[in-house]
């Protein structure tokens, strides 16, 4: 064999071990994006995992609902819990729209997060309430509401679960990677409107390194979503902006032009609620950002939950 045709099959053999390799490989990696995509489907039950991680009272629970034009509304709602794969309770201590949303429109979204990063949402009907039982006695009995008379739960809701989603875990990196660009980016959205609609502590929350949020808005069928968007900042008091770094399959899906809201709280237990149109996205100063133009701002912390912009006309009590 001469060494010309040696060197051709050698080379030839390192070819097709090369071939097999890359198969390999790519096999490998679309097994693992197949398992991850297989963890992530949505169920019409949530897990025992879930179901063991509600019972934590140590938890950020988010409740979106839908009011009566149509547009969505956050709230937290420490004191969700699972009463089994399909249902889902929590108890009412306060007053405020979300209550008076689901009778309106039971279709809502719920997302919950734990200390150890971890978080699961999905979609519910609300279909009832109870003001006694077994239920109200076990959520009056928490730690939290046991002790407190102010906060003691005087009303039990019950949600049917739609649709729920598996354990998903908080990409840090990608959330840095977001607040950086959106700090970045953020100067040159500024409005140039200078009549104030966030007051300077809720755009200070917004900018804050601590405060998390979550934006909503209506998805097909009619149900609220609820994404994380916790590298949101305020650009000025009329604006909120965020890079798609993190969660940006879900946050470039939301349609130009629609209305959304973006709930932001500190584990101080401050928090607003702000709604607005969405505007799609933008460059400013070079970096893709997604704009949120703000017309509403609500409180929904006791002891006063209410309407902060557009300030709410004073109305006389007729009833005692």
């Amino acid at each position: 064999m001469s060494l010309r045709r040696a060197s051709k099959i050698m080379s030839l053999r390192r070819a097709t071990k090369d071939n097999v390799i890359a198969r390999s490989v790519k096999n490998n990696v679309i097994a693992r994006s197949e398992a991850t995509k297989q963890s992530l489907i949505r169920k019409d039950c949530l897990d025992d995992e879930a179901i063991k991680a509600f019972r934590a009272e140590a938890k950020v629970g988010i409740l979106a609902t839908i009011n009566p034009d149509g547009f969505p509304h956050l709230t937290l709602i420490t004191s969700i819990q699972a009463k089994d794969q399909k249902t889902l309770i929590w108890g009412q201590f306060s007053e405020g729209l979300s209550k008076e949303n689901i009778r309106h429109n039971p279709k809502t979204a719920f997302l919950v997060l734990t200390n150890d990063r971890c978080f699961w949402r999905g979609k519910a009907r609300w279909t009832h309430e109870m003001k006694e039982g077994e239920d109200y006695e076990k959520l009056n009995m928490m730690p939290m509401f046991r002790y407190n008379a102010y906060f003691g739960i005087h009303t039990v809701h019950y949600m049917d679960i739609v649709e729920a989603g598996a354990r998903e875990r908080v990409p840090l990196g990608k959330i840095l990677t977001g607040v950086l660009l959106t700090a970045a980016g953020k100067p040159g959205a500024k409005t140039g409107n200078q009549a104030k609609i966030l007051r300077p502590w809720a755009e200070k929350l917004f900018n804050r390194m601590d405060s998390i949020k979550f934006i909503s808005w209506i998805g097909p069928g009619g149900f609220p979503l609820i994404t994380p968007v916790i590298q949101s900042r305020a650009a000025d008091s009329r604006r909120i902006v965020f890079s798609p770094a993190a969660f940006g399959g879900e946050l470039k899906a939301i349609p130009e032009g629609i209305k959304a809201a973006i709930f932001c709280m500190s584990m101080q237990t401050e928090s607003v609620l702000v709604r607005g149109v969405f505007n799609g996205y933008k460059r400013f100063r070079g970096i893709r950002l997604g704009a949120l133009d703000i017309d509403w701002v609500y409180n929904s912390m006791p002891p006063k939950q209410g309407q902060i912009f557009p300030e709410a006309s004073l109305e006389p009590v007729v009833k005692f």
